[in-house]
């Protein structure tokens, strides 16, 4: 499908807008696919209204094809486009930026920092063989190849069977225990699977939390250990809710290790909190792949507005992503097309 036809001089131009869906679709509709972008930055509001209202973005295009004005009014008609090129300390178009290697990588990169992705995330795409591909594609095409191309990074991943026999895992308050229940309401009402649930305590207390209830009301027993850990029907489930494992002392995760590898509970779900700081999600994460997590579950995801520093955990081959909790409610809120969710809130998708 052709790119619609620019109606706007050639010259630059400013936007101001909420988000880089709008960006896209600003310059995508006004400027046309032979828009470049010279710069990207945040403006965040000034005095106390910097506390509530969210910071936008100011994107500066500019179009270089000569093309008949249209005479249709920019966002900010006000600033000539003179006058906007003599502010930025930017050189006029080479065939070095034409190579993805100059202002318009520089305008791609920051669009993707600023979707949340990381630098880590960023470093990873730059290093690929497709990154000057990216860069020489106009913005609203290379931020949808992006995601397409992380999306398929992570689902290119050999698949696994699915779960049966599996322990949740996670430091205690990251919501384990309901993440756990939103699986089950997603295995006994959408799959009709059977099975049961064990709870497991050692030297420390396990709250239950709301598991024995909604067991009883979704009609899967729940037994406490020491007791039959094996499957009791065919086919059937086995989940055990494990005590909160330690992210800062390894050897607290001693005797939680053991009872894994004496019952052969190969499956190992890791529960994380998507809202806490990076430092606390990579001790967590790290304290998991040291007890053998194979699958991945975050949590909170509704108190969390941005969802690229997500990127960093899925690229992890060793750990399959199970589903991501995005809210509350014990049988919703649980949306297991991963790398699909995360790049509807990280990038647009092309839709054309």
């Amino acid at each position: 499908m052709s790119s619609p036809t620019p109606k706007l001089a050639p010259g630059t131009y400013k936007f101001t807008v909420k988000s880089i869906d709008q960006a896209v679709s600003l310059i995508k509709e006004k400027l046309g696919s032979s828009a470049r972008v010279l710069s990207v930055r945040s403006v965040e509001a000034t005095g106390l209204r910097k506390f509530f209202v969210a910071p936008k973005l100011e994107v500066i295009a500019q179009i270089d094809a000569p093309i008949p004005a249209l005479n249709i009014i920019s966002e900010e008609p006000a600033t000539p486009p003179a006058a906007l090129l003599s502010q930025l300390p930017v050189p006029p178009r080479t065939d070095h930026d034409r190579l993805g290697q100059g202002p318009a990588t520089l305008g791609l990169s920051a669009l993707l920092l600023r979707s949340g992705i990381t630098e880590t995330a960023l470093t990873r795409l730059q290093a690929g063989e497709n990154w000057n591909l990216l860069n020489s594609l106009p913005l609203h095409r290379a931020l949808a190849e992006t995601s397409r191309l992380l999306r398929t990074q992570v689902e290119s991943r050999p698949s696994r069977a699915p779960l049966s026999r599996a322990a949740f895992l996670g430091a205690p308050g990251v919501g384990r225990t309901t993440a756990l229940c939103k699986w089950l309401a997603q295995e006994v009402i959408r799959r009709a699977r059977l099975g049961h649930v064990v709870s497991v305590e050692f030297d420390r207390p396990n709250s239950l939390g709301p598991l024995p209830v909604f067991s009883e009301a979704m009609g899967i027993p729940l037994a406490h250990f020491p007791c039959e850990t094996q499957a009791a029907v065919t086919n059937g489930f086995v989940y055990f809710d494990m005590p909160g494992l330690s992210t800062r002392r390894p050897a607290d995760n001693a005797q939680l290790a053991a009872f894994l590898d004496r019952e052969a509970i190969n499956e190992r779900v890791l529960v994380l909190n998507a809202a806490y700081d990076r430092a606390s999600l990579r001790d967590a994460y790290s304290a998991g792949r040291d007890l053998g997590a194979t699958h991945l579950v975050f949590t909170h995801l509704d108190e969390v507005p941005q969802w690229g520093k997500l990127w960093d955990y899925l690229f992890d081959e060793a750990l399959e992503p199970l589903f991501l909790a995005t809210g509350p409610s014990l049988t919703g809120d649980c949306e297991e097309d991963v790398p699909g969710a995360i790049v509807r809130r990280t990038l647009p998708e092309d839709r054309n």
